[in-house]
């Protein structure tokens, strides 16, 4: 009995020791193993065994993207002004081997090493350009941070500057010279609006100029137009007149042609010539020498006009 429970003792301790030697590795990670105190093997993802008592799990690395944020450091620029910086370091572990025996505390390497690499960066710069390079500064610590740890098995992905923060004596100047360039903006702006409203304001009262003096001009070329129509039409009505004068006139002369009294008529027509000359203001008439004989046509001519009257009543 004593040696049957002994024996099921010792299955249960085999069982205990085979399942602590199944180990699964999760995504992402992988495991550095030692064998009798040396380095044997990584362990990636996946379902692992390992020899009892003579192979050890030295260290279990997350492959990661990690990121570490440092305390601010005090860094001296070129012209002699301290300032705190604290950055940002993003890294991610690609040998899980060097990770475990490149380097004792990799973080406090990386922050070592973070802190003299911007000081070294920061001194070859002066205060306004070091406000203003950030992205140069970024580039330049990952660049160097990557190759520096690289030995290490860590590869650094990215570097941020989070603050600059430079001494009160110097944030007051800048403060004042950020008001200052503020406030000339502002008067800038102002003196460009005030322009651009003057250049509106003439520009308008040229266009005003310019529209009165088209309507002017349209309007004198219509008056223009309606006095030269009107000129037209008064020189129609007088030619019209004047051709219905000559019409008639030459319809009473034919009538009387027809009637065959030209020479009574043409004795007429002389009377109403010297008639119409003697109510001017002339002071000469001059009679034809043959006033006489028409005078005596005119008489017979009305004597054979009143026996034909006399005859018809």
């Amino acid at each position: 009995m004593g040696g049957f429970l002994a024996l099921v003792v010792l299955l249960i301790l085999v069982i205990i020791v085979a399942l602590s030697c199944i180990k699964i590795v999760p995504q992402a990670h992988a495991y550095v193993v030692e064998r009798l105190g040396a380095y044997h093997e990584t362990w990636n993802v996946g379902l692992h065994f390992k020899m009892p008592i003579i192979d050890h799990i030295a260290r279990r690395v997350n492959l990661k993207e990690q990121v570490v944020d440092f305390p601010p450091q005090p860094v001296i620029t070129k012209d002699n002004v301290t300032m705190q910086i604290d950055s940002i370091v993003f890294f991610q572990i690609t040998d899980a081997k060097l990770f475990t025996y490149g380097v004792e505390s990799p973080i406090m390497a990386i922050e070592n090493l973070t802190a003299t690499t911007l000081r070294n960066i920061i001194g070859d710069m002066e205060l306004d350009q070091t406000l203003t390079s950030r992205e140069t500064i970024n580039t330049k610590m990952r660049s160097q941070l990557d190759v520096a740890t690289d030995p290490w098995g860590i590869k650094v992905t990215r570097v941020e500057l989070k603050n600059i923060t430079p001494p009160q004596p110097i944030r007051e100047a800048m403060e004042k010279q950020m008001k200052a360039e503020r406030e000339r903006r502002e008067a800038i702006l102002r003196a460009e609006g005030e322009k651009k409203s003057a250049v509106l304001v003439a520009e308008g009262q040229k266009e005003s100029k310019i529209l009165q003096a088209e309507a002017d001009k349209q309007a004198m070329i219509l008056n223009a137009e309606a006095q030269k129509e009107r000129m037209i039409r008064e020189a129609e009505g007088q030619s019209e007149a004047i051709r219905k004068v000559q019409e008639a006139n030459a319809d009473g002369i034919r009538l009387i042609k027809e009637a065959g009294a030209d020479e009574a008529v043409l004795a007429i027509k002389s009377f109403e010539a010297l008639t119409k000359a003697a109510d001017g203001q002339a002071t000469k008439i001059i009679v034809p020498s043959d006033m006489a004989g028409l005078a005596g046509m005119a008489a017979s001519l009305k004597g054979i006009l009143t026996e034909e009257k006399t005859a018809k009543e």
